[in-house]
This record gives structure tokens, C-alpha cells and sequence, in this order.
């Protein structure tokens, strides 16, 4: 045979002699391919009824019309091979909370008698195993397979798959495993629902109440200006010399209810935003709260729905608490709030329970309330910050031992965050606070004051 008739090999030495032949360094590809973040996920099959499967982070979508994936495998591995010849392939996506499985898979956890022991595997169309706890599972049929280079793509048909998680995803980064970091919102937004009733356990009332709580809402934070489970009436309450609550106030004003009449009592008064308390660790608790929150979701005047988990960073009632978030994220509720009831919340059980209940939640977004032990409060919010929340319910001057309002929007100026309040207004109300103490007869004003001579919460570093 001639070999200088074959086409290839005449393409092959011209593109050499061209200088086309001169190709980045392995080492330097590796290390700039190492700088992509991906997912990872475990690759399974099945031949003669034997259950294989790898690590794989070279997975990606390739069609949603007809349902395309495709896997990029090296040509030397046992399982391209297994692929190649069986036809068929499952994706199972891991969560972050499973390194281990990934190493196991990858081989990095030592000599491993059967991989697939320890976790439950479930099967759907083409009988490979598929990982229940995994974020999702796809299974596939091949459909092409391409040469590239040292690896063959494989393009799979799914033929099934299932969503069966919603928290964040393990990545692969660097050569080491990880998981998402959020970044600082660009704004963050502010309630305070225990500026009133810390008002009235001072002695305080009337006038002098309603004085206080108008100023805020004035600055840009909603109020809580009614309880209404205890029994009491709404003639109790600091409404100010008018009856009823103007429209452009509606927004920053909310009353706590447990039942569709207290709740209509509040609404007639012109308030829009209704809070409910739950027990995030009792079922029946959630629900009667779920049901409540999408009976007032059928009414238009009741524009805000908001359900406050008590306690919800106890660390035994952790998945408890999902599971409430999880039934309340799809109520009707406009908002969840998770409560540091009794103040246990440290930055890493914060950490935890967000990583988790964030997604969860989506759409529906959380906000913190979160106590000031241990001086605590501010690092639970920067915490908080950083895993995606950005609402808090905070009270002027840390009356009752929340997050102080003042506090939370200083540090939030320091983080470039931006918040409807007025914080000079609102440092100015804290101060007159602490300088007239109950009964005294000057009310709080957010105007003219001298500067403050106070030591404030200090800032946690990021």
C-alpha cells in the first residue's frame, strides 16, 4: 500500500510542518482545567446483571428536545469499557454532604469490598442502579459515542430521571471536593417584631408607643404593632390619633394572628402582613400554620404571609425543622422565619440548617430572627449573611434580647449592603431609648441629638 495516497496522514505531516503540532502543556492544562468548578456525580451501569460505577465530573447537558446528556470517559478505564459494551448509563448527582460516596467511587477510600454498600439504589428503565440520596438521577440510553482524544464522549438519551433532594450541590474544584459559598446579598431588608410589646413591658404606652414604632417603620422597617393570639383587642394596640392604617403604611406594619378571624380583624384594620407561629418540631403544629397560611393566601388584602418557626436552631430539631420548611415553602406562605427562640443559634449550627434550608425554601425567601447571647448575634448574622439570607427581624435597641436594628445596619453599611433603613434615624431612636428609661416623659425622636458617646455592638470581621 502507498502510504503517501492516504489523505490523513498528508493532513497529519502538513499540519506538523505548519507549526500546527505545537500544543500547551499538559501540566499547564491540567492546572487550567483544575480552576473550573463543576458537580460531580457517580456514573453507573450494569452488565450480566454485575453493578458497576465511577466518579465523574465531565458530565454535561447537551439537548432538552430531545432529552440529551453526555459523558466524557478515558478511553483506559475498566468502566468505559463496561459503558461502551452494556449500552447503557445512570447519572446520580451528589449533594454536598456526600464526599464520601464520591471518593468510595473514585477509589480514594482504600480497598472497598462492594462500593455500592451502605447507600440504597433504586433502578428505572434500563435496570442500572441509581442512588436515591443523590440531588437527582438520570438514566440513559447511548446514543452516540464520539472520539475524543484520549476519551470517548458518550451522548445518553434519558429515558427517566428524578429530582429527589433540594440542598446545595458537592463541586469539584482545584482537585479537591467543595461546595457553594454565597456571596454577600446587594440588599438586605429589616422587620422588627418586638419593638412594640418591649415598649409596653417597660411601662410604656399610647402615644408615646405608637411615637416609636411610626419613627421605624418611617425609617424603612416593617413593625409588628398587634398580637393578636393572647386574646387581646386591636383597641389595645398604639394606633395614633386615626382609626385606621393608611395604604402607603400597610407594608410596614404586621400583626401576629393563629386564626382566620383574628386575622380578618387585622386585615379590616388595614394591615396586610399576618404572621403565624409554628412549632418547627411538631407536625401538627406546621400544618395547622400550612393551612392557615393558604386560607389567607386567597385573599388579596392579605398581600404578606409570614410563618415564624420558634426554635428552629435547636440542635436536635435540625431535620425537623427542614421538614417544616419544606411543607410551609409550598403553603403560600410569602415569607419563612426561623426564630433563635432560646438563643442556642452559634455560627456553625447557622451554617448547617442554611445550607440546607435555603434551597428548600426557594421561592419562598427566610428571614432571622436571632438573639444578641454571648454577643453572638452579629457573627450569626454575618454567618447568615454569607449562606444566602438576606432578611432579619431585628428590635430597636436589643430590648429583648434580639440582634439590636441599629446594630445589624451599621454592619451592613460596613458590608456594602444595602437596606431601606435610615440609620442615623434609627441609631438616634435606639439612643433615646437608653437615655430615658421607662416612665420617663421624653419620647424617643430620631431628631436632634447629639452624637452618641455609647459603645455599640462591635462589628465581626469578615
Amino acid at each position: 500500500m502507498n502510504t503517501w495516497h492516504n489523505p490523513k496522514l498528508i493532513l497529519y505531516i502538513l499540519y506538523h510542518l505548519e507549526g500546527g503540532g505545537s500544543v500547551v502543556e499538559a501540566s499547564t492544562f491540567r492546572d487550567v482545567l483544575a480552576q473550573w468548578p463543576s458537580g460531580v456525580t457517580i456514573v453507573t451501569t450494569v452488565v450480566d446483571g454485575v453493578r458497576h460505577g465511577m466518579t465523574a465530573s465531565s458530565f454535561s447537558s447537551v439537548s432538552l428536545d430531545p432529552p440529551l446528556v453526555s459523558i466524557c470517559l478515558d478511553r483506559r478505564l475498566y468502566s468505559h469499557g463496561l459503558v461502551e459494551s452494556s449500552g447503557v448509563f445512570g447519572i446520580s448527582v451528589l449533594a454536598k454532604d456526600q464526599a464520601e460516596v464520591a471518593r468510595r467511587f473514585a477509589g480514594m477510600a482504600g480497598e472497598v469490598a462492594d462500593r455500592f454498600d451502605g447507600e440504597t439504589w433504586s433502578t428505572a428503565a434500563t435496570g442500572v442502579p441509581l442512588l436515591d440520596s443523590a440531588l437527582g438521577w438520570l438514566d440513559c440510553r447511548v446514543l452516540h459515542a464520539y472520539p475524543g482524544g484520549d476519551h470517548t464522549i458518550f451522548v445518553g438519551e434519558v429515558l427517566a430521571g428524578h429530582a429527589a433532594r433540594r440542598t446545595a450541590p458537592l463541586l469539584f474544584h482545584s482537585r479537591g471536593w467543595g461546595q457553594f459559598a454565597d456571596v454577600l446579598p446587594d440588599v438586605a431588608t429589616l422587620a422588627d417584631s418586638g419593638l412594640v410589646t418591649s415598649l409596653a413591658a417597660r411601662g410604656e404606652v399610647g402615644d408615646s408607643v405608637h411615637r416609636t414604632a411610626r419613627h421605624v417603620r418611617r425609617s424603612g422597617i416593617r413593625v409588628r404593632v398587634a398580637d393578636l393570639t393572647a386574646g387581646a383587642s386591636l383597641e389595645t394596640f398604639p394606633w395614633g390619633s386615626g382609626a385606621a392604617v393608611d395604604s402607603a403604611d400597610a407594608a410596614h406594619r404586621s400583626a401576629l394572628v393563629e386564626s382566620a378571624a383574628q386575622a380578618r380583624r387585622a386585615i379590616d384594620r388595614g394591615i396586610s402582613v399576618l404572621e403565624v407561629r409554628a412549632d418547627g418540631h411538631d407536625p401538627r403544629s406546621v400544618e395547622r400554620a400550612a393551612v392557615l397560611a393558604r386560607e389567607l393566601a386567597g385573599d388579596d388584602a392579605a398581600t404578606g404571609r409570614v410563618v415564624i418557626l420558634d426554635d428552629a436552631f435547636a440542635v436536635a430539631g435540625s431535620e425537623s425543622a427542614l421538614a417544616a420548611i419544606d411543607v410551609l415553602a409550598h403553603s403560600g406562605a410569602t415569607e419563612i422565619c426561623l426564630d433563635d427562640t432560646s438563643g442556642s443559634a452559634t455560627p456553625l449550627q447557622v451554617r448547617a440548617l442554611l445550607q440546607d434550608a435555603v434551597g428548600l425554601a426557594r421561592p419562598v425567601p427566610l428571614r432571622l430572627r436571632l438573639r444578641d447571647k454571648d454577643r453572638l448575634g452579629l457573627v450569626n448574622v454575618l454567618t447568615a449573611l454569607k449562606s444566602g439570607v438576606h432578611h432579619f427581624d431585628t428590635t430597636l435597641g436589643g430590648l429583648d434580647g434580639a440582634v439590636a436594628t441599629e446594630d445589624l445596619v451599621r454592619l451592613l453599611g460596613t458590608l456594602d449592603v444595602t437596606t431601606p433603613a435610615d440609620a442615623v434615624a434609627l441609631d438616634r431612636l435606639a439612643r433615646r431609648l437608653r437615655e430615658h428609661p421607662p416612665g420617663s416623659s421624653a419620647p424617643p425622636s430620631p431628631h436632634g441629638s447629639p452624637a452618641s458617646t455609647s459603645h455599640p455592638t462591635p462589628m465581626p470581621s469578615l
